[in-house]
Formats: structure tokens, sequence, C-alpha cells
């Protein structure tokens, strides 16, 4: 999973969020959040031109709060405007306790999205792929179960209205996960459609596998050396690559972190296929290359085009059918943004997270990447991109704190309850048993039924979380990393009722064994 809710300003999976709430995991979510309070939006409207740029020590005072307010563990930015860069920067720690520093490395998940479609448009600036054609004109080997599948044209790959879906191929969860872009793209022939292509928007990782896997055929070389030799060299981003298949090798970052109960742990990203959707690593300094080159119609500091101004255009204006998707970016109109109009993405794995904006407006663009991942909601991450936009727009920015630790602090204190009725329960099944001898069995097995209602909720939560993400697949460990109290109030749950079902049918069997008295 190499995004969140892609739809939300904050930017999964991630811990992505969308679709309507219901059953009993998502109704725990709803009550914890009510009893918290909602989330904040941002101050003010964009009044005019800001002809000051923001200052760097203003842009260092607003992060450095954030990220102690809101708990963060360590984050860095780019800030520029028009061909300069305004500011870089490094915050909090690493998972090794090293500060955090321009040039950390950073998964930066579903950003990668945009510079897939940039190698895809240079092919197209060559005059060897057209948007509008079927992929099959140029990968024979894209082959789904769905017979309409011939009909899905490269700029439904970019624009993610191939009709493809996670509903209808489970990428994420799938119990081998590809090699090589090649297998990824052969794996999908079992996929079918939930749309006619062109149809409906639908964020789907596969969409951007198959298109980097016409990279490589077109192309000419593998994807990763195409991005290597063709985008992230020319453009000077020397500290760039993408991920091959082993994202555990040593091309690797450090650990990011998932948060629970006010914690910040490092762990391993876990294992999945993200070349050409969310594989690329880079650091802050190289994000703000990247924004200059967008901003500046995919022209290198020499002048030299990297790709056309018309292509970088077309990347940036929508064409998906929920009129805000383009080609690896979105389109936030002012009224959306609380102030200007945006060209965005965002991005988010188990592990870290990630956000880019190019503001027209006023001519900046800022990049914020995380060493923490999915969460329950983005405030917290989502705050501190508001927030950057904010000052550039000459703007208090938010200063709201976490509800994250609340949510889960709740849910602390549930699970702590839950344990001890549970241990209660156990220590007075005998008494309990005692109490039902003679009854009837339906009775008493009435009164155990209830008990199993746990154990089928923790059950059902990936389809639950699966559900409340629109659809978007994801693996038990993904939905843990994303959720972690929450899942070990269900896990506790479930275990106690067990443990109280088993502890109860011990005592009722000595019970029914007993001796009777005599008349």
């Amino acid at each position: 999973m190499s995004d969140g809710d892609p739809e939300s300003p904050g930017g999964t999976p991630r811990r992505g969020t969308a679709g309507g709430r219901r059953g009993a995991l998502v109704g725990c979510v709803a009550v914890v959040v009510a009893l918290v309070g909602p989330l904040a939006g941002s101050a003010g409207a964009l009044s005019g031109p800001v002809d000051e740029p923001v200052s760097a020590a203003e842009l260092d005072r607003f992060a450095e709060a954030h990220l102690e307010r809101v708990g963060l563990p360590g984050a860095t930015i780019a800030v520029t405007r028009g061909d300069q860069v305004v500011h870089t920067g490094g915050y909090g720690y690493d998972s090794e306790g090293n500060p955090m520093r321009p040039d950390t490395p950073m998964r930066i998940a579903s950003l990668s999205k945009s510079m897939t479609a940039l190698a895809v448009m240079q092919l197209v600036d060559r005059g060897d792929v057209e948007l509008d054609r079927p992929v099959r004109d140029y990968l024979a080997e894209f082959e789904i179960a769905d017979p309409r599948g011939d009909e899905i044209t490269v700029r439904q790959l970019l624009d993610q209205s191939s009709g493809m879906s996670d509903r209808t191929f489970h990428d994420a969860s799938r119990p081998h996960q590809p090699g090589s872009l090649t297998e990824a793209v052969a794996q999908m022939r079992d996929a079918g459609l939930a749309a006619d292509p062109g149809a409906e928007w639908t964020y789907h990782n596969p969409n951007y596998h198959v298109a980097a896997r016409l990279v490589e055929v077109v192309g000419g070389e593998p994807f990763e050396e195409y991005l290597e030799s063709r985008v992230f060299e020319p453009a000077g981003m020397r500290d760039t690559w993408s991920l091959g298949a082993a994202d555990s090798s040593d091309q690797a970052p450090a650990l990011g972190h998932i948060r629970a109960y006010g914690v910040n742990i490092a762990v391993t990203e876990p294992d999945g296929f993200s070349t050409g959707s969310g594989g690329v690593v880079s650091t802050a300094e190289d994000m703000a290359r990247w924004l200059i080159l967008q901003g500046d119609g995919g022209r290198l500091p020499d002048g030299t085009p990297l790709v056309s101004a018309e292509a970088v255009e077309e990347m940036h204006t929508p064409s998906a059918p929920n009129g805000r998707y383009a080609l690896g970016w979105m389109r936030r109109a002012p009224e959306d943004s609380g102030g200007s109009t945006q060209v965005w993405h965002g991005g988010v794995v188990s592990t870290y997270s990630s956000y880019q904006v190019l503001v027209p407006e006023t001519g900046y663009g800022i990049v914020v990447l995380f060493n923490s991942g999915i969460t329950l909601n983005e405030n917290d991450t989502g705050q501190m991109l508001e927030g950057l936009i904010a000052l550039t727009e000459g703007r208090t920015p938010p200063s709201e704190g976490s509800v994250l630790w609340k949510v889960d602090a709740v849910f602390g204190a549930l699970t702590l309850l839950v344990a001890a009725l549970g241990v209660r329960g156990v220590l007075r099944a005998r008494v309990w048993a005692s109490r039902r001898a003679g009854r009837p069995w339906w009775a008493t097995a009435s009164r155990m039924l209830p008990h199993l209602v746990p154990p089928a909720v923790l059950l059902s939560a990936n389809a639950a979380a699966t559900f409340i993400m629109g659809g978007r697949d994801g693996t038990w460990l993904q939905r843990f990393y994303g959720i972690p109290a929450e899942l070990i109030f269900l896990a506790v749950g479930a275990l106690v009722s067990l443990a109280v079902l088993a502890a109860r049918g011990v005592a009722l069997s000595r019970v029914g064994r007993r001796p009777q008295p005599l008349p």
C-alpha cells in the first residue's frame, strides 16, 4: 500500500482513509474521535500576492515547534520559489537517533508516481508513445481477464481511470509479491475491471506498475536505470534512486516509524512491490530540484528541457473523471485548499509519508518528507504541510495539537479494562457454571454466544479497513502498523472472550460430572 487517501489535502493508506463508516471497528473509532474533538481546518484565505519571500527562520521555527507539538519523530522540508531554493531543513531524529538533515534519504512513497509520469511523457515528447492510444499497442504482454482491458490507454493508466481497482485485483495482499515489473504485469492476467476504461477514477497502484513496464519496453532499458540516466542524473538529483523489487536490500533508507500510544517505534517497512508506483528514495535537497523543474516548465538550470513545457502542463492538468487527478499529480481549487490553486500529490507507506505542492499564484513549491507512516488520520502530517503553505502566503499557520495520542489513550484504557474484565470472568467461571446447573442447555448457550462477537469482529477487521479506505487492499501487518492501538484492543477483546468461553466450558463440564445428592 503506497498511498493513503489520495483525495485528502493531507495525502492511504495514508493511513489512507475514505468511504463510509460501518462495522464494530469503525464505530469505536468514530466514537473516540467524537469524544476527543473535531480536526481543525487551515486558517485564513490568501489575501493577495506575497512579495517578500518567507524567511528560513520562520520555516524552521514552525517546523520544529510542530514536530514537538504533535510528537512526530522526524521530517525534512524543501521550499522553493520560481527557480530558487528558499530553504531546506531537517527536524527531529531518524531511527538511529541521528539528527534529520536535508540530505537524509527518505522513502517518498507515491510522489514517485509523478516521476514515472515524467518518464512516460519523455517518450511522448520523442513521438514513441501517444497518451490516448491503447497500452497494448506498446506493451503486448499487458493482458487482463476482462476483454475491455484492450481498450485501456496510456493516459488512463496515469490518471487512474483505467477501470482497474484494488477490488478486482488484490495487489498488496497477494501471497506472492512480484520480483520484477515483468512479473508484476504478468500477475495481472487474472485481474478484472471495476468499470469501463475512462468511466471512473479509482486509485490503484498497479496502473503505475504497467506504466513503468511500458517505460522499460519502449525506453529500452530497465526502469530503475532509465530514471537514473534520463531523469535523476540530468536533474542533479544525485541522492535519488528507485528501489528494486527487494525493498529490504542495502538500497533501502533507515527504518521509518509507526506510532502507538504516543510512542514512535522504528520498524522495517513491510515487503511489497512498489516499482513505478512508490519505490523512489530521495532527499529534501533533491526534491527542491524536482520542484523547480516542475515549476519551470521542465527546464534544467542551464535551460535545457528535460521534458517539454507542454508535457509538464499535461501532467498538471486533470483528465480523470473526478476532475482532480492529472498524470501523477492532482489539482485543488482555491475553495478546496483554503486560499490558492494547488498542484500536489501525497504519499504514504507504513513507515514513511510525504507531500509535494506547487502553488502557481505565489510561485512557491513545498515538499515535506516524514519518517513516520500511515496513521488513523493525517492531521499531524497534513497540518505541517498546511502550515508551511500558510507561511508562504502570509497567513498564520495552524497550531493544533495531535488527536492521535488521545485516540490511542482511549483505546489503551479500553484495552486494560477489557483485560481486567476477562481475568475476572475466568476466575469466576466456576461460580458462573454453578449458578447454571440444572438449567436448559440452550439457556446456558445463549449466555455464552455474545463472547463469540469479539473474535468475529477481529477476523473482519481487515475487511472493514478495506471498506473504510474505499476498497484499498492491504495486509494484516500493514493494517496493524496503521492502527496498532485499535487492533490490539480488538485482539485482546477476542482473546479474553475465548479465554472466558474456555474457562466456563471446563467449569460446566465439571459441574455436570459432580455427584448428585441422594434423594
